[in-house]
């Protein structure tokens, strides 16, 4: 009832700015009546905002909201291993033995925040990484896990998965009922804090996001943390702005991810908001980065970039979804759904109804898009793992057949009589 979506709050910012308007209409003095008219735009400042809220259906409780606007997620330490040096895991290791209850880990697994420093891209931003319960149990002790890659849309924060998707205990619950498999879901910031909308591209003037996020980030996890490294064990997954990154990234490094969820995203770039000067920190200013360069606009536009995607690379698996109250999703989902039939056998397409552009839809589908997703980067875990192992088994039956055959040689040599020296006649 009072929480941000609740009609007991409305309610109270109607009553709020109907007593206002009246001790305005009310009040003879021009004092009070200038006080009333600035106190009434609050209330209505506010129920503008939360009938938005309520549109998108975002953030559903208080706590929520304000662990969003803040930039962080309610219980997740700051570890601060964030290179790629040589002792990096092993700091991180220890950082996570220290400051965490083993117990809870094993039972409920680990979010924490850290902060990754792109080595080409050199940019510096937060990433938060939840560690499934199974990263702590003992007959996981030498697994490398596989990983999703979670981004936000615009306006957001990577904290917009937790405190808004709530993707934890979807997650969790999926894993207890054994309806998903254990996967290490990886959250970057996308945008450098929320005051931008980068669309996780590659400015040609500009800050490197795509080369961050889709290549930085996943190299820093599987450095650091026992995880899989880029491929077809990884999986990658966005909603609105995090869906078109999802997809543009997901098919320019289609080598090094095998699994895509794209929740009403969209498939040709738009207007970026990017940084004045292309260095972080400056003015956000909008931008179509690409507007003298049609070859990298097409190369960035995934309706294109999916039908001229060479032969000899394997195209993505793709998760689609979208609100059907919003008939523009649903039309561009469904061609690029055609699409992507021309070059891979199924693509799954969840059209959640009663709900358009928001945060139902994103909720409702995150579910069957991990249900989807993880138990096919798992399987691809156990084959690969399986022809290593086969592999290994063949060169060390290789090596001991060279071996019995280099011992044979010798001891025949062993065996032969020695040679008669010829004599010489004069």
């Amino acid at each position: 009832m009072l929480g941000p979506q609740g009609t007991f709050f409305f309610l109270l910012l109607i009553l709020a700015f109907g007593g206002l308007v009246t001790w305005l209409i009310v009040t003879k003095q021009v004092v009070f009546r200038v006080l009333a008219a600035i106190l009434a735009f609050i209330p209505a400042m506010v129920f503008g905002i939360a009938a938005v809220n309520k549109y998108y259906d975002y953030y559903q409780t208080w706590g929520a909201l304000f662990s969003d606007l803040s930039g962080q997620a309610q219980s997740a330490p700051q570890l601060t291993a964030a290179g790629l040096g040589k002792g990096t895991a092993k700091s991180l290791r220890s950082e996570i033995a220290g400051s965490t209850n083993a117990a809870l880990d094993a039972q409920f697994g680990l979010l924490f925040r850290t902060t990754v420093i792109g080595p080409n891209s050199h940019l510096t931003r937060q990433v938060y990484i939840y560690l499934p319960p199974e990263y702590f149990w003992k007959t996981y002790a030498t697994y490398k896990f596989p990983a999703v890659e979670l981004l936000h849309g615009s306006p957001g924060r990577p904290t917009s998965w937790i405190n808004a998707m709530d993707v934890l205990p979807i997650f969790q619950h999926l894993l207890v009922t054994r309806q998903a498999a254990p996967a290490v879901l990886v959250m970057p910031d996308t945008d450098g804090g929320g005051q931008y909308a980068l669309e996780c591209l590659n400015d040609p003037h500009g800050l490197q996001d795509m080369t961050f996020v889709g290549q930085e980030v996943p190299n820093w996890v599987a450095t650091t943390l026992r995880v899989q490294r880029p491929g077809l064990m990884w999986g990658v997954a966005g909603y609105s702005e995090g869906g078109f990154c999802a997809a543009n990234i997901a098919l320019q490094y289609a080598t090094r991810f095998g699994y895509a969820g794209v929740l009403s995203g969209y498939f040709a770039p738009g207007i970026s908001q990017v940084p004045i000067g292309g260095k972080p920190g400056g003015r956000p200013h909008d931008i179509n980065v690409f507007a003298h360069n049609r070859s990298l606009e097409l190369r960035n536009t995934p309706d294109w970039l999916v039908l001229h995607e060479p032969l000899g690379i394997d195209v993505p698996q793709f998760f689609l979804a979208v609100g059907a109250e919003n008939l523009g999703d649903v039309r561009i989902a469904q061609y690029f759904r055609q699409l992507l039939m021309m070059r891979v056998p199924d693509v799954p397409l969840m059209i959640v109804p009663g709900a358009g552009h928001g945060a139902m839809v994103w909720r409702t589908a995150l579910g069957p898009m991990l249900r989807w997703m993880t138990p096919q980067l798992a399987w691809q875990v156990k084959h690969f793992s399986q022809v290593a192992a086969t592999q290994h088994a063949a060169r060390l039956a290789a090596a001991r057949a060279a071996a019995r055959a280099a011992a044979s040689e010798r001891a025949a040599a062993n065996r032969l009589p020695p040679k008669t020296p010829h004599l010489l006649t004069h």
